[in-house]
């Protein structure tokens, strides 16, 4: 499978794929909706911008090493790595959903059982990629997608790294934790931490906290865990997994949803989860326009990709 340019705006190709519409794009590259020729099959594809360099196509590689590691129905599948001469791209699963920086935007603060439900489908998605060794480094709003069955899913494996190796400052302020910010190893509970901010913007409508970079920085360093909005059956769930040490939070994504389970179970009842599926279900279904595959119908039954 080559890389070819096409089309009149001369853009790169994967061979085999017909691009329907663009879905994003940005100084790196852009991500495109496209169908496969043989199946109709709608995949993503994420194209290197051509200018990139060799450390980005590394990085690339990596992004498709880890996707394949993490293998899970809470992560977006990859189907394939295409390298050519002048750019690389990865094909992987279109998720057909609204993201959850959409939902959001659109809908503010998702009540509690809603967002123990966004919870709990990033922690299993996370957990998969914990179980081989792999850091996802900046899990956000905006890399995971709810589908209109209300079981969210992680997109984005851009700046993932193996377990150990040193956080760095890369990943998105405000969800950082505080051995990102002093560039120490970077373990699964780093990501435990990203994944409780997110948690506490998704019961409460608002970021943890906000300000500039140098602000978020002391924020995240040394200020207390807002736990002020946050119902109080809940508060443990934020402390713990907001934690400033990381030997502090669960050791990893896969504990944290057993503590997520027995609190909700104990506030909620057993039947939390369900409830709080449908409503995210609602929510997506809500936005449905948004979904990439929205306006395109489904590939021949039995089709292949």
């Amino acid at each position: 499978m080559d890389l070819r340019r096409g089309g009149v705006d001369g853009e790169w190709r994967v061979d085999g794929y017909t691009e329907v519409r663009e879905l994003g794009a940005g100084a790196q590259g852009r991500v495109a909706l496209a169908r496969h020729d043989r199946s109709g099959t709608l995949v993503a594809i994420k194209y290197l911008a051509t200018r990139a360099d060799e450390a980005d196509r590394e990085r690339l590689r990596h992004e498709a090493l880890m996707l394949g590691r993490a293998g899970s129905p809470h992560v977006a599948r990859l189907f394939r790595l295409v390298e050519g001469p002048e750019t690389s791209a990865i094909v992987m699963e279109a998720v057909d959903g609204v993201s959850l920086k959409e939902l959001l935007e659109r809908h503010g603060a998702l009540g509690p059982e809603a967002s123990l439900a966004v919870l709990k489908g990033s922690l299993l998605g996370l957990a998969a990629a914990h179980a081989v060794g792999v850091v996802h480094r900046d899990y956000k709003p905006a890399n995971v997608v709810v589908p209109a069955d209300g079981r969210s899913r992680l997109v984005d494996f851009g700046i993932a790294t193996p377990a150990g190796q040193e956080a760095g400052g890369a990943g998105t302020p405000y969800y950082m934790a505080p051995e990102q910010w002093s560039r120490h190893v970077a373990t699964p509970s780093t990501d435990v931490y990203a994944a409780t901010c997110v948690f506490v913007e998704c019961v409460t409508g608002r970021r943890p906290y906000t300000g500039n970079r140098a602000e978020l920085m002391n924020a995240h360093l040394s200020g207390e865990v807002p736990v002020e909005a946050v119902p109080e059956a809940l508060r443990p769930l934020v402390l713990r997994g907001m934690a400033r040490a990381p030997e502090d939070r669960p050791a990893g994504a896969a504990l944290f949803v057993d503590e997520l389970e027995r609190t909700a179970r104990k506030t909620y009842g057993q039947d939390w989860e369900a409830r709080g599926v449908h409503a995210l279900s609602a929510g997506a279904v809500a936005l449905a326009a948004l979904f990439p595959l929205a306006a395109w119908p489904a590939p021949a039954p039995g089709a292949v990709s």
